[in-house]
């Protein structure tokens, strides 16, 4: 099973996620999740091809297994496409070094994308999706036409296996796939037909990965699953009203339950969201003001520019779940032979 966790280079909705990345920080950070995270594969998006190659690089040198992920956003059918052809190249050039490499055609593309979903803005679509407005039948039409041709694009460059990171109201067509991809957040809608949400895929002749799963970090959060950072408003001084209470056990427990549900269901690997919210951050001392309650990541950023003490080098410290997810997956990596420690999706 692949043990993975996500990775953001940076994706524009509203703001830079990412407005300091730089190679020697993606770098450390590699070597913390191949060595201390005991991750063999790490899904790194983001809307600039260049800086999710800059980080592949130095992913591949520490063993992972790179998913190569453009997360476009607010882009036309037309342009997301384009931004699918310059990833491709990026990622051939990656697995001609000899990387190991999936290449990733996007990520929840009706809801993130523009034109498949009413909606000009992520949150008019996101509105729209959850009133039920969308005409689902043409909205699925346009989606898998999108899919199509970035297939298409993708195929005539990238010599490797190719997944896409679907939303779980995406009724995607995975013939012209090679990995199942599931966006798979448990929440408390779906909680009592989670595995059998997963289980679909297998029927398709594919192995089935769920690309992203993951809860915030304040109680109650895992019952809100993948909609758990909308709280508050970031453009807001202070951004949150008070009334979230930090809860680290709580994505202990999500990550813990999700495993098993996997296990259950016989998914091929997973990938936590994310490793680290960079425009988050912690500030446990004032909950008006400490974002990272709304981040999903197994780091929590730190205030004023401060660094760890667990990694003096980092401006980070570990979450509960760093912990519990390096334990389970150590463990799982310990009962391999070194031959197999890294897990690897074949193209049929």
């Amino acid at each position: 099973m692949i043990n993975g966790i996500n990775y953001d280079t940076g994706f524009f909705v509203g703001e830079d996620s990412r407005p300091d990345f730089d190679e020697a920080t993606a770098a450390r950070e590699m070597r913390i999740i191949a060595d201390d995270l005991h991750c063999d594969a790490v899904r790194i998006s983001g809307g600039d091809p260049s800086r999710i190659e800059a980080a592949s690089v130095h992913a591949a040198k520490v063993g992972l297994q790179v998913w190569f992920a453009p997360f476009p956003v607010d882009l036309d059918q037309a342009a997301m496409v384009e931004v699918v052809r310059d990833s491709a190249s990026c990622a051939e050039r990656l697995r001609a070094s000899g990387a190991d490499v999936v290449l990733v055609t996007g990520c929840e593309i009706s809801l993130f994308g523009r034109g498949l979903i009413a909606g000009a803005t992520l949150p008019d679509r996101i509105t729209t999706l959850i009133a039920g407005g969308p005409d689902l039948r043409t909205t699925q039409q346009l989606t898998q036409q999108c899919l199509n041709d970035m297939l298409e694009v993708a195929r005539s460059t990238f010599g490797g296996p190719i997944s896409y990171a679907s939303g779980i109201w995406e009724d995607v067509d995975w013939s012209g796939f090679d990995v199942v991809g599931i966006d798979g957040y448990r929440d408390e809608q779906n909680a009592p037909y989670y595995r059998q949400l997963l289980a679909p895929g297998h029927r398709r002749g594919k192995p089935v990965v769920v690309t992203e799963f993951g809860c915030c970090t304040y109680r109650g959060a895992g019952a809100c699953g993948g909609m758990g950072w909308m709280v508050g408003d970031p453009t807001a001084d202070p951004p949150l009203d008070g009334t979230l209470q930090r809860d680290e056990q709580e994505q202990v427990d999500y990550f813990t339950q999700s495993m098993q549900a996997f296990v259950d269901a016989g998914v091929h690997g997973a990938f936590w969201f994310t490793f680290g919210l960079y425009t988050t951050v912690r500030r446990p001392d004032d909950p008006t003001r400490d974002t990272d309650l709304a981040s999903y990541g197994v780091v929590a950023m730190l205030d004023g520019g401060r660094h760890g003490t667990r990694y003096p080098s980092m401006s980070w410290e570990p979450k509960m779940v760093f912990d519990a997810m390096a334990m389970r997956y150590g463990q799982q990596e310990s009962r391999l032979s070194a031959p197999a420690a890294r897990t690897t999706v074949y193209r049929e």
